[in-house]
């Protein structure tokens, strides 16, 4: 594997991301959906930098199985009452679009007063939908990537750094 974005990067992109959030939202309560489980470690980072009252909450989907994309499913049970709110919803990474759209689909329907979308990665190139996060972190490259919260097979969550998983590692 090749580290991709250090430690220190990371720490500052997210402090970048936490500022724009800042600067849109102000002291306006906010209610923050994370994606689980990829964005646990970039959520539990941000909020600790946002300024604003907050109530959080989390999303589930799931769509891969290893590095291959299948059906996806959503869990909306452990989400909070967002009618009638102001929504950020936080996800790991922003590829081909379709988790965030789906989601976001779903959330619009729940009748929320706003609703916007911060990613820690934007991939460059892979988007197969017409719209993007309001927030990005990072633009990368097309390469699988795990580390800070992103996994393959449930493993490399915890690394502490972003890196590019070897492609020898992945089935072909």
């Amino acid at each position: 594997m090749k580290t991709l974005l250090d430690e220190q990067q990371l720490n500052a992109g997210v402090e970048d991301l936490a500022r724009q959030i800042n600067e849109a939202y102000g002291d306006t309560p906010l209610t923050i959906v994370g994606v689980l489980t990829g964005s646990v470690v970039l959520m539990a980072d941000l909020i600790r930098k946002l300024q604003m009252p907050m109530r959080v909450g989390v999303v589930q989907t799931s769509s891969y199985q290893g590095s291959e994309r299948g059906r996806l499913t959503i869990n909306s049970e452990m989400m909070l009452d967002i009618t009638g709110r102001d929504v950020l919803l936080i996800d790991d990474i922003f590829d081909t679009g379709h988790t965030l759209a789906e989601v976001t689909q779903l959330m619009n329907d729940l009748g929320p007063a706003s609703l916007k979308s911060a990613v820690l990665l934007l991939k460059t190139g892979c988007q197969k939908v017409d719209w993007k996060p309001d927030f990005i972190a990072f633009d990368i490259p097309d390469e699988f990537v795990v580390g800070y919260g992103l996994d393959y097979n449930d493993e490399y969550r915890n690394l502490p750094y972003l890196a590019c998983l070897d492609p020898a590692d992945l089935p072909s």
